[in-house]
C-alpha cells in the first residue's frame, strides 16, 4: 500500500500544491505582481518564478503591464511594473438551472466573470428528468466551437430538489422527479473527460453568491432563492452546511400561518406561482407577468400592494424563526421574485421585528446582484473550485 504521507510530501504534489495557491491567490486578487505573488505562497522569488513559468507554459497565466487600473497600496512611480493575471480564456465552466418554468445557462472562464449567459422559457413539470437534462446541456452546448468543447472543465447543474452526495434526485416535488441520477445523464452528452457536478438550486445560489465577491465575508450567512418554490442555503465562515442530509436551509415548507387560521408551506404563499394566481386573479389580467405585479407594486396599484404586504409578512415570519435557530449576520434573497424586496424592504423588517422577541438581533436582508442568474452561475462556480483544487483535470494523467 502506498503511503500516503509520502505523496503528500512528494515534489509532485508540493508543485501542485503550489500551483494551486498561486490561481486561488490571482482569482481573489486579480493581479499580483511577481513579489506579491511570492509572498503570498509563502515561497522566495526564485521557486515561485519556477510555479510562474509552469503555469505560464500552461497557459493558465500571463504577464501584463500595470496600467493602474488596479491600484496598488504601495505602487512605485516610473516605468509601470509586470503583473501577473489569470488568462480569462484558458478554460470554460458551464453552468444550468433547470427551474420550473425555465432553463438558465452562464459561461464563466478562468477568472470567474460571466462570459455568457442565457434564459429560456421551459415547462419542466412537462419533461422528464431525461428530456430535461438532454435540452439543457445540448443547449448549453450548441453554440460553443471545438475549441470551446476542449477549453471545457466541467459542467454544473442546479434543480429545486433534495439531492443525494452522487447526483441522484431523491425528490424533487415542483419538477416530478423522483430517484433519478442527473449527473449519470448528463455525462451521456458530454466528452467522456469533462466532470459533471449537480446540487440543489438553494445551494448553489449559496455557493455563487459567496464566489461573487460581496457577500464572501465571514460569519452566517442564510441564502434563499425564490422562484416557483422556496430554497435555502447555510454558509459558515465561507463553508456551505449541507446538514446530514443535504437539507439544511431549506425554509420552503415551513408551516406560515395564514388569515383563515390555517397554515400553509411558505413556498407556497410567497412561491411566483402563488403571487401570479392571486395577481391575475384580483386585477383580471391572466396573462399577467411577474414584470406588470413588480411595475403595479412601484405605482402602488392597491391590489398589488395587497399581495405584495401578504409576501412581506409571510417571508418576514419565516426568516424570523430561521433567525432563532442559526442567528444568521445576514440574508441574501435571489430568483426572480426576490426582485420584489426593493419595493418592500421596510414592510419585510418590520414584519421580522414584529416576529421576534424583543432585543433579538436582526440580520441585514440583501439581494443578490445577479437575482436571476444566481443558481446557475453558482453551478459553474462548482466546477471552478474544482479546477483550482487537487481534484483538476490537470493532474489526471500525471504520473505518481
Amino acid at each position: 500500500m502506498k503511503d500516503t504521507s509520502l505523496v503528500a510530501s512528494s515534489p509532485r504534489r508540493i508543485r501542485q500544491n503550489n500551483e494551486i495557491a498561486a490561481l486561488q491567490a490571482l482569482h481573489r486578487a486579480k493581479r499580483l505582481s511577481r513579489a506579491d505573488l511570492a509572498r503570498a505562497l509563502n515561497l522566495n522569488r526564485s521557486s515561485s518564478g519556477h510555479i510562474i513559468a509552469e503555469l505560464t507554459v500552461a497557459g493558465l497565466v500571463r504577464e501584463m503591464e500595470d496600467d493602474r487600473s488596479f491600484p496598488r497600496e504601495h505602487a512605485r512611480a516610473g516605468r509601470p511594473g509586470v503583473m501577473i493575471e489569470l488568462v480569462p480564456d484558458a478554460v470554460l465552466f458551464i453552468g444550468i438551472e433547470i427551474g420550473v418554468e425555465h432553463i438558465t445557462t452562464v459561461r464563466i472562464g478562468l477568472s470567474g466573470a460571466v462570459a455568457h449567459s442565457r434564459t429560456e422559457p421551459f415547462d419542466g413539470p412537462a419533461h422528464s428528468a431525461a428530456d430535461a437534462i438532454r435540452h439543457a446541456v445540448k443547449g448549453a452546448l450548441a453554440d460553443l466551437s471545438p475549441e470551446d468543447i476542449e477549453r471545457l472543465e466541467g459542467v454544473g447543474i442546479s434543480t429545486p430538489s433534495q439531492l443525494r452526495p452522487d447526483g441522484t434526485v431523491h425528490l424533487a416535488p415542483l419538477l416530478g422527479w423522483k430517484n433519478v441520477n442527473l449527473s449519470d445523464l448528463a455525462r451521456q452528452y458530454l466528452p467522456g473527460r469533462v466532470p459533471v457536478m449537480v446540487e440543489n438550486d438553494a445551494n448553489a445560489f449559496a455557493i455563487g453568491a459567496g464566489y461573487s465577491g460581496l457577500e464572501m465575508a465571514g460569519g452566517v450567512t442564510l441564502f434563499v432563492v425564490m422562484e416557483s418554490g422556496v430554497g435555502g442555503g447555510i454558509v459558515i465562515d465561507g463553508k456551505l452546511l449541507r446538514g446530514a442530509h443535504g437539507l439544511a436551509g431549506e425554509i420552503g415548507h415551513m408551516l406560515i400561518p395564514t388569515e383563515d387560521g390555517a397554515a400553509r408551506n411558505l413556498e407556497e404563499v410567497v412561491g411566483l406561482g402563488s403571487i401570479l394566481t392571486l395577481y391575475r386573479k384580483q386585477t383580471g389580467r391572466r396573462e399577467a407577468s411577474l414584470e406588470d405585479f413588480l411595475a403595479d407594486v412601484e405605482d402602488r396599484a392597491p391590489e398589488a400592494v395587497a399581495i405584495a404586504e401578504i409576501w412581506a409578512k409571510a417571508l418576514g415570519h419565516a426568516l424570523a424563526q430561521t433567525c432563532r435557530i442559526i442567528d444568521p449576520d445576514r440574508i441574501v434573497l435571489g430568483g426572480s421574485v426576490a426582485k420584489l424586496l426593493p419595493l418592500i424592504a421596510s414592510r419585510l423588517t418590520a414584519h421580522m421585528k414584529n416576529a421576534q422577541e424583543p432585543g433579538f438581533p436582526l440580520p441585514v436582508v440583501l439581494l443578490n446582484a445577479e437575482a436571476n442568474s444566481g443558481s446557475a452561475y453558482g453551478a459553474a462556480c462548482m466546477l471552478h473550485q474544482r479546477y483550482l483544487s487537487l481534484e483538476s483535470n490537470r493532474f489526471a494523467d500525471e504520473p505518481a
